[in-house]
């Protein structure tokens, strides 16, 4: 363990105590890096030149054009947050499927995954979803505990659903393209949609009392005026995935030009929902504000704490540790999300993103993992972290709004149901890379060892006196020494 200094161990359990001792994170990473930078500096295990390269790593994190994306899919998440969009699908949806037993939950299934791909943010799903959706559903005889576990656990669809904020910052750690990451998180999207609606399938079964049908009075008239109002809220919301993820699957646009104009697109579905104010667009910039100065600090800390590590040999010290598990890469594998897991019930996808991912890269890389499918299968068990009992941000977003009358235990009993069928998924995509690699473009494979380049011969061609390079030394022509460099360029199996 101490191959490579005991430095690097020290650090890393430092900066765990740290942050269970409730220090800001990006403090705490900072302090740590710098602190154990000087010890480092006077045991001569840490070079201080490494710190000259600290303010340039600070300016190209602030000068980061990818990390651009995160202030304008934040913003367009608090704008759809508050401008009606949710109220309307979630009506006409629930009122659509209401006739059937579970059909609440499978509205709010189903908007989840559309708020997710227009919003980006957990919390504005979660919030959304349970002020409107969890008073019915309790009303009409929903289990407390399956009512908030449907709406916590659909909130946290975001996290794998493009745009998801986690997949940006996993393509920036991974030096990734975002388009990549988004097209593979496509599959495991999917999947993981239809995991939680044959939940609900199931559950209508066994248990249907837990999820009633609403009665025809709550629901109303199954029309064609339903129809059109569950489209006319629909249409508009595909129109903004489109202008989002289209653009940039078709390369006609940056991740950050995509979310400068999802930003536009919120602001027209606001202004048409008669909601765009002053006052919702001063709400949104705030907690825009508040998001990306978080992310920007825990990452200025993060680099801090990672370049001494690195410095220190810490790198070496973790592949040496994860190199040696059993099972090559699936050994690997499992190791990683079993560790990520155990971390998300202390720390945040930032955090994960910020300080284990940089680690883990350069190992998964060195067994050959292609590290899209290892990013998006991290996003993936990353989704665990907003649903953890007890400290699960999701279940702290739906504490806030639930009504008292919900116990906190049934909120966190609620939620692990959930968390077993994310992690389900998790193993779904370990075993069956096809699920992220299937919808991702590959250039055409090419057998190097079957390539043969010919270079030209500059032969007397035409009566041109010219020395020929082409032929042997010796010969007319030819200088001395030189090899017949052959005929002209052939290049081909």
């Amino acid at each position: 363990m101490f191959e490579y200094g005991i430095l690097p161990p020290l650090m890393f359990i430092g900066m765990i105590i740290f942050m269970l001792y409730g220090f800001p994170v990006a403090f705490s990473l900072a302090t740590v890096g710098l602190v154990f930078g000087v010890i480092g500096i006077f045991t001569e295990h840490f070079s201080p030149a490494f710190l000259q390269a600290l303010p340039l790593r600070i300016f190209g994190i602030v000068s980061n054009d990818l990390l651009l994306a995160i202030p304008f899919f934040t913003f367009m998440g608090a704008i759809l947050e508050r401008c009606g969009l949710a109220e309307d699908l979630l009506e006409g949806t629930g009122k659509l499927f209401g006739a059937i037993p579970g059909g609440l939950a499978y509205a709010v299934i189903i908007v989840g995954a559309i708020l997710g791909a227009i919003t980006g943010t957990v919390a504005a799903s979660v919030i959304t979803m349970g002020v409107i959706s969890l008073p019915i559903m309790l009303k009409y005889g929903y289990n407390p505990r399956l009512a908030t576990g449907v709406i916590a656990a659909s909130g946290t669809i975001t996290q794998v659903i493009p745009p998801s904020l986690v997949l940006i910052v996993l393509a920036d750690q991974l030096g990734k393209s975002v388009g990549d990451m988004y097209l593979g998180a496509i599959g495991p999207s999917i999947l993981q949609v239809a995991i939680f609606m044959l939940f609900i399938l199931l559950m209508s079964i066994v248990r249907p009392k837990d999820l009633p049908a609403l009665p025809p009075e709550a629901r109303g008239e199954l029309n064609r005026a339903l129809v059109l109002r569950v489209l006319a809220g629909m249409i508009p919301s595909i129109v903004l995935i489109f202008l989002v993820l289209g653009t940039i699957f078709l390369g006609l646009a940056t991740p950050t030009e995509a979310g400068a104009l999802g930003v536009v697109g919120a602001m027209a579905l606001a202004a048409a929902h008669r909601r765009l104010s002053w006052d919702l667009v001063k709400q949104g910039m705030h907690s825009t504000m508040h998001i990306t100065s978080m992310v920007v600090f825990i990452l200025v800390g993060a680099t801090c704490f990672s370049l001494v590590f690195q410095g220190m040999d810490g790198s070496l010290w973790i592949e040496h540790m994860l190199s040696g598990i059993p099972g090559g890469p699936i050994g690997f594998l499992i190791f990683v999300n079993i560790f990520i897991f155990f971390l998300a019930f202390f720390l945040d996808f930032f955090e994960i993103a910020f300080i284990v991912i940089p680690m883990l890269a350069p190992i998964a890389q060195s067994l050959g993992i292609d590290l899209i499918w290892f990013g998006v299968l991290i996003c993936i068990n990353m989704q665990t972290s907003f649903m953890h009992p007890p400290f699960g941000f999701a279940l702290f977003y739906l504490r806030s709004i639930a009504p008292r009358t919900v116990k906190t235990s049934d909120i966190y009993m609620g939620a692990i149901p959930w968390l077993g069928m994310q992690l389900i998924l998790v193993a779904i995509v370990i075993f069956w890379p096809e699920s992220v690699t299937y919808w991702i473009d590959k250039a055409p494979d090419v057998d190097l060892n079957s390539i043969k380049i010919e270079v030209p011969a500059f032969g007397n061609q035409g009566g041109n006196t010219m020395p020929n390079f082409g032929l042997p030394g010796g010969q007319p022509g030819g200088m001395p020494g030189m090899p017949n460099l052959g005929e002209p360029p052939k290049i081909g199996p």
